[in-house]
Formats: structure tokens, C-alpha cells, sequence
């Protein structure tokens, strides 16, 4: 298996910040060229392409849309066509990611959770395989080990995440042969921003998690990578979670 992506072209969706920045440097460093999609975040993504191309020139370039608009996946292949003149990898890695109870679920809490996680990756992707297919392309879905084994007190994220692990094996029968679908499951991969998690409960966390440590971004990029250069696996989920599933 080569691990080079020299001449291939990736989308990585939230590509500018934490997960999504990891795997655009990744899949930069094996060779590809990189649109790095972003909503808010416009100084990291300003930033992220600026130090991609100057480690290669015209190797890397960022797009800015919201993913729910009707328009984003045509625009989003558009400008890796723009761009590249390909599309060889998709990463669907933008979600959302915040609590909600039952019984105070708002129609708008449903549309964030499973507009980002299920609605955009699948849109997206059905825009882009025809051009996927044209180079025996790869989608790569990020997905969550909550998918499989809900989070309490996050049944929403819990129920969009295992909508995008179906999502994933559907697609990889509906696209083969040309194309592989395949996601990564992360566990407790750096914490989140916005403190959503207490200390005791970060404490808890890592006491289920075997190898006793938060894992890095950077473990999910090599996933993503070894995904993306596997010319024999399509339809599997690939839990990095430093074992944190066995205890689920």
C-alpha cells in the first residue's frame, strides 16, 4: 500500500480548526492538494492555507460556506474543480456537537445535529462521487464511537452520528465499485472548546478509556490517511478511541 497522495486532490469539510485542520496537514504532507472548507472560522483557515502553500505552492485553498444551504455541495465540488481541475478524497468532518435533554428538544436543535452530521455528508457526497468515480476516489466520514453506544444526555448527536455510520456502509454499497466509503470513530480525541465536559467527568472518561490518555487529532489524521491509501477497504467504521469502546 502506498501511503502517497502525490496528484490527488482532498476536500476536508470543517478542515481549518482541531480535527479537521490535523487531517488537512496530514493528507498535505502525503501529497495531496487540500481545499479546506470552513464556515466561521476564517482567520484559522486563512492561516492553515497560507502555511500549505508555503510548504508547496498552490497546493492548498479555502472555500467558505454553510453546509445546510441548499447550494454549498455544488459549490463545494465547484471550487475543488476550480482549484485542482479533480476531487480525489471527500472528508466529511464539520458536526455539531453540543447536549440536549429530551424534553427540551427545539425542531432547530434537530436541524444543527442532524443537518451537519447526516443531511451535509450525504448531499455532499452525491455531488461529488461522479467525479470521485472518475479517479477511484474515497469518502471518509467522521463519525463517533457514540454512534454505536449513545452518549447520555446527547441523544441527538448520538441518533445524527449513527445516522452517518448507515449513511457510510449505505454509500459504500451504492458506490461501488468506483468508490470507497469508509469512517473513523473517534473517542475522547482533545476536549471540546467550550468546557462541555466538567473535570470529574473528564476524570470518568479517561478512567473507562484503557490506554489512560485523551487521544490527539493527529491520531484521527493517520486513520483518515490510511483510509484514504487502502485500496481494499470499504464499508468499515474505525474506532480510534484508546479502546474507550470495549468499556461501552
Amino acid at each position: 500500500m502506498s501511503e502517497s497522495l502525490a496528484g490527488k486532490a482532498v476536500l476536508v469539510t470543517g478542515g481549518a480548526r482541531r480535527l479537521g485542520a490535523a487531517i488537512s496537514r496530514r493528507l498535505h504532507a502525503a501529497g495531496a492538494a487540500v481545499l479546506i472548507h470552513y464556515r466561521d472560522s476564517d482567520a484559522d483557515a486563512a492561516k492553515l492555507e497560507a502555511e500549505l502553500n508555503a510548504a508547496r505552492p498552490k497546493s492548498a485553498a479555502k472555500v467558505k460556506a454553510e453546509l445546510l444551504a441548499p447550494i454549498a455541495p455544488r459549490a463545494l465540488v465547484g471550487a475543488a474543480l476550480d482549484s485542482f481541475g479533480r476531487l480525489d478524497i471527500l472528508v466529511n468532518n464539520a458536526s455539531a456537537f453540543f447536549p440536549v435533554a429530551v424534553g427540551e428538544i427545539e425542531p432547530s436543535h434537530w436541524e444543527e445535529l442532524l443537518g451537519s452530521n447526516q443531511r451535509a455528508p450525504l448531499f455532499i457526497s452525491q455531488e461529488a462521487a461522479p467525479e470521485l468515480a472518475k479517479h477511484a476516489g474515497v469518502i471518509i466520514n467522521i463519525v463517533d464511537i457514540h454512534a454505536e453506544r449513545p452518549l447520555k444526555g446527547y441523544p441527538l448527536y448520538s441518533i445524527a452520528k449513527a445516522g452517518l455510520a448507515a449513511l457510510t456502509r449505505s454509500l459504500a454499497l451504492e458506490l461501488a465499485p468506483q468508490v470507497r466509503v469508509n469512517g473513523v470513530a473517534p473517542g475522547a480525541i482533545a476536549w471540546p472548546d467550550d468546557g462541555q465536559f466538567d473535570p470529574a467527568e473528564r476524570g470518568r472518561i479517561l478512567a473507562s478509556t484503557p490506554l489512560g490518555h485523551v487521544g490527539r487529532p493527529e491520531d484521527i489524521a493517520q486513520a483518515v490517511h490510511f483510509l484514504a491509501c487502502a485500496p481494499y477497504i470499504t464499508g468499515q467504521i474505525v474506532a480510534v478511541d484508546g479502546g474507550r469502546s470495549i468499556f461501552l
